[in-house]
C-alpha cells in the first residue's frame, strides 16, 4: 500500500474502515469501471437524454445552499477532458465515470480522463504541475504561484477548471463554472437546515451519493433510507435505484456523485469504492481538502495529496 494511500483518509482509522468495506461490500454489483459517454457521431459534445433536469448550459435547475444566503447550481455530469483535443466537457450522465482508462493519461492522450491533480485546470499559475495529464507523484509540484498556501481563488482562481476553461457542452464559455470550497462542501454536506442532505446510493449500477437539493420532495413511490447519516456498516445498495427511479430523482433536481477511485501517478486504486471530490482549499504543504467517501461509508471532508488524481464536480453561482 502506497503511502498515498493513506494521504487519502485523514486518520490512520479510515485505513482500517476502507479496507473492511472493500471486502464487505465495495466490490457488489455497483463496481462499475467503464465510461459510457462517448457519442460515436459527436463523441466531443455528447447528447444527454435526461437533460430536463438541468438548462441549456448544463446546469441544474435547481439550487443548493453552500452557505447562509448562498446557493449553487451543480453541473450535470463530473468534469472530463480529452488531451488530443484539448476538449473539456461534462459527462453524459450522472452515474458516468472513466474508469480504468484514466491510466492512460498522457498529452497526446485521445481517450477522457476524470481524475485531475488538483489545481491543474492547464493555466501556467507558476507551479511545476499544472496541465491536466500531469502525473507527478510530488506534492510540492501542485503549488499555484510555486507556494503551498494558494488557494484555487483569488490571484489564482485560474488554476480552478470551471473558471479557466470552456467546458464544450457547459456553455463553452470560461469563466462560467467553479470548484466548491471546503467551507462550501462542509455547509452543502453537514450543515444545510434541510430534511434531505445527502445519502448513500446504488444508481444504475453505480455507486456514489446522492446529494438533494433545498427544495426536495420525496416523490410518489420512491423511497430513501439512512439519511444524513455516516453508517459504517451502511452499504451503496442501502439505495438502490434503476434508471427509471433515478430519472424521477434527478427530476426532482437530485445530483449523484459517483464513485470513481483516485489516481497516483498512472496508477489507478479503489474505483467502484471510493469517490474524492476536489475543493479549492489547500490544507498543508502536502494536502488540499476534498469530499471523499468509501465503500459506501459516507462521508468526510478528507487532506488529500495534491498529487492525487480526484474527480472534479463544477458548480455555478
Amino acid at each position: 500500500m502506497p503511502d498515498t494511500y493513506q494521504g487519502f483518509f485523514m486518520k490512520k482509522v479510515y485505513l482500517i474502515l476502507a479496507a473492511f468495506a472493500l471486502l464487505t461490500f465495495g466490490m457488489v454489483s455497483c463496481d462499475r469501471n467503464d465510461d459510457t459517454t462517448d457519442n460515436p457521431t459527436n463523441p466531443t459534445n455528447p447528447t444527454n437524454p435526461t437533460s430536463g433536469a438541468f438548462d441549456q448550459n448544463g446546469a441544474s435547475n435547481a439550487v443548493f445552499s453552500v452557505a447562509e444566503n448562498k446557493t449553487v447550481h451543480f453541473s450535470k455530469g463530473n468534469l472530463q477532458y480529452q488531451a488530443s483535443t484539448n476538449t473539456w466537457r461534462f459527462a453524459e450522465h450522472q452515474y458516468d465515470y472513466i474508469g480504468s482508462d484514466n491510466a492512460n493519461i498522457s498529452s497526446t492522450n485521445s481517450g477522457w480522463i476524470d481524475l485531475f491533480g488538483w489545481g491543474t485546470s492547464g493555466w501556467n499559475s507558476g507551479a511545476t504541475c499544472y496541465q491536466p495529464w500531469s502525473t507527478s507523484v510530488t506534492d510540492s509540484d501542485y503549488y499555484p504561484g510555486g507556494t503551498y498556501t494558494n488557494n484555487l481563488t483569488g490571484s489564482y482562481a485560474n488554476a480552478d477548471w470551471g473558471v479557466y476553461n470552456a467546458i464544450s457542452n457547459g456553455g463553452n464559455q470560461s469563466g462560467m463554472w467553479r470548484t466548491l470550497t471546503y467551507d462550501e462542501w462542509y455547509y452543502l454536506m453537514w450543515t444545510r437546515i434541510v430534511t434531505y442532505r445527502y445519502a448513500i446510493a446504488c444508481v444504475n449500477g453505480t455507486g456514489g451519493i446522492i446529494v438533494f437539493p433545498d427544495n426536495f420532495s420525496l416523490p410518489p413511490n420512491v423511497t430513501v433510507s439512512e439519511i444524513n447519516t455516516v453508517n459504517t456498516s451502511a452499504a451503496f445498495m442501502t439505495n438502490e435505484y434503476g434508471q427509471d427511479d433515478w430519472l424521477v430523482l434527478q427530476n426532482t433536481g437530485c445530483i449523484f456523485l459517483p464513485a470513481g477511485g483516485y489516481r497516483y501517478g498512472t496508477d489507478l486504486h479503489a474505483v467502484g469504492p471510493v469517490g474524492g471530490y476536489w475543493s479549492s482549499t489547500y490544507d498543508d504543504n502536502d494536502n488540499a481538502w476534498s469530499m471523499s467517501f468509501y465503500g459506501g461509508i459516507a462521508s468526510y471532508m478528507l487532506d488529500n495529496h495534491r498529487c492525487n488524481g480526484h474527480m472534479v464536480r463544477l458548480v455555478r453561482d
